[in-house]
């Protein structure tokens, strides 16, 4: 008896399945020339997962100057990418596909990232 009820609450307490195309890893990348640090890149990556949480990276070149944690949320197609704890906007993205492959779109048309 206490076997059955054991495995009746464990399949109770299953966390529902995830499968918003959004999961996975977005990235940026610009080719920056500067008269004085020359010529470097700048990447962007954001890491989406599927308990609508994520990981934002920025570098300049091979140094990391951002890192921190940020919340997503979805409705009718259009994504809430919020960073709390930092001063950085709040951002408002749909997916389109484009002929560089899927991509995240702002609500004013700019491409905010690739994914990889």
């Amino acid at each position: 008896m206490a076997i059955v009820t054991i495995i009746s609450v464990s399949n109770c307490t299953e966390i529902p399945e995830n499968n918003d195309p959004i999961i996975g890893i977005w990235t940026k990348v610009d080719i920056i020339t500067d008269q004085e640090a020359g010529r470097y890149t700048s990447k962007q990556e954001w890491i989406f997962n599927d308990v609508y949480l994520g990981r934002y990276h920025s570098y300049e070149g091979s140094q990391l100057e951002v890192k921190t944690d940020f919340s997503w949320t979805e409705d009718n197609g259009v994504y809430t990418i919020s960073y709390p704890g930092t001063d950085m906007p709040e951002q408002r993205v749909s997916m389109k596909t484009s002929e560089e492959g899927t991509v995240l779109e702002d609500i004013q048309g700019n491409i905010l990232a690739l994914r990889e």
